[in-house]
């Protein structure tokens, strides 16, 4: 088959730009269920493969909106269930501050509510100020990701408690279930005691989709063993290029081919009808950022407290952090090699958080996408709209159908399920 663009949507209500809900016209909430519609049937006109939905687990007034105040992903997304009939339905839940048969549950609930949609974004939790909310310490990054890798396992164990046909429903026998094919999971392991089986039968896509976005190492080698999709922070098409490379390369070794794993950097778009339309909207929503916050900003992202620094100074030697590392190596790499400031990377993580902003008309945007995309740097992307509902619009409206026009992206949904239009198979029943 001819290789196919995939797009997914990472919504943030106000924006993925920290200033977005201050555009002229600008959705300014997270919790408004009409915006949140109207932006889910914007993404399945476009025929996106998903919305992705992350997750915060703690409220920081001066932190982006939308991380702050927010409805929780789960929920919100079982509500877009019932509005959308194609688009993926993703959503983070961290392993480090949840149980596998809570989880196992709740995604398995999305997946039969949603006609086979689900997908669950496992990730570690990489902030520390969520532990006290659960009356925990934060675990060390090594120690986060054995407890990631066997609650993975836990949670596809439970998934296949039950086989497809174990539900029988004979009136004439009275028999509803099929006790043969279902079976307990009897975990025991170092971090999890799980018995099951999970009280809900197999859901329709078999297992719902793992998304995974650990830039690490010990990132990178989860995806690779148990990720359906890889969120990737880039800036530089030649690192992107040699990221993608590395991390499909890792695939046969594990009985995975390259083509089962779907790489989606993530890509703000601030798009126009011409160049100067484009960049004149995005020296708006800069002009909106207040600098006051930009220390605040680069501390949260680099773990370490940013205020001894000069923000026009060259960039300090500083360790990596434990916890957000690939942003951390992403943005210093750059820095480093552009000759950047404190200031520099400040600008590009408020309007972006760290991810590569991509503005122009929509030829060019589209002409950029394509060259990702053709020479294997990207499968697609994690499309990162700057505000909604125009900066959103503007992409599905002017981008996608250039992108159609060229044969790179669909124009018609594969199948009803979200592993048929993202082409990966329905995992059997271990």
């Amino acid at each position: 088959m001819t290789r196919e663009m995939h797009l997914g949507l990472f919504l943030l209500g106000t924006g993925s730009h920290v200033a977005g809900w201050r555009y002229p016209g600008a959705v300014d909430s997270f919790q408004d269920m009409a915006a949140l519609r109207r932006i889910a049937e914007t993404a399945e006109r476009g025929r996106f493969d998903m919305i992705f939905m992350g997750d915060n687990l703690y409220a920081e007034p001066a932190a982006h909106p939308s991380y702050t105040l927010r409805l929780e992903p789960l929920t919100m997304l079982s509500a877009l269930a019932s509005t959308t009939t194609h688009i993926g339905l993703g959503a983070t839940v961290a392993t480090t501050y949840s149980d596998p048969f809570t989880v196992a549950r709740a995604f398995a609930s999305l997946d039969h509510i949603s006609g086979g949609r689900a997908a669950w974004n496992a990730v570690t939790g990489a902030s520390p100020a969520a532990a006290p909310n659960f009356g925990k310490l934060h675990p060390n990054h090594a120690e986060r990701y054995a407890i990631a890798r066997e609650f993975l396992q836990v949670v596809k164990g439970l998934w296949d408690c039950w086989a497809d046909d174990a539900v029988v429903a004979d009136r004439e026998s009275g028999r509803y279930i099929d006790s043969a094919k279902v079976r307990p999971l009897n975990h025991d392991g170092p971090h999890f005691r799980v018995k099951g089986p999970v009280n809900i039968g197999r859901s329709p896509q078999g297992h719902p989709v793992v998304l995974q976005a650990g830039g690490s190492e010990p990132g990178h080698a989860l995806a690779a063993e148990t990720a359906d999709v890889v969120f990737s922070v880039v800036q530089d098409i030649e690192e992107a290029k040699a990221q993608y490379a590395s991390f499909k390369g890792r695939l046969p070794a594990l009985g995975r081919r390259p083509e089962d794993v779907t790489i989606l950097p993530g890509v703000m778009p601030v798009v126009g009808r011409t160049d100067k339309e484009a960049f004149e909207k995005l020296a708006v929503l800069q002009d909106y950022v207040d600098g006051g916050n930009a220390r605040q900003l680069l501390s949260d992202r680099f773990g370490r407290d940013m205020s001894a620094y000069d923000l026009d100074g060259p960039i300090p030697d500083i360790p990596l952090p434990d916890t957000y590392h690939s942003f951390a190596t992403v943005m210093l790499s750059k820095a480093r090699r552009e000759g950047m400031t404190l200031r520099d990377i400040y600008n590009l993580i408020a309007a972006a958080r760290g991810h590569w902003v991509l503005c122009g008309s929509a030829e060019n945007v589209a002409n950029t996408l394509e060259r990702w995309f053709t020479e294997r740097a990207a499968d697609g992307f994690n499309v990162m709209p700057p505000y909604f509902h125009e900066g959103f619009e503007d992409f599905v409206d002017l981008v996608v159908p250039i992108l159609q026009e060229r044969g790179l992206f669909r124009r018609n949904y594969a199948g009803m399920t979200l592993r048929s239009n993202l082409g990966i198979s329905r995992p059997p029943r271990v």
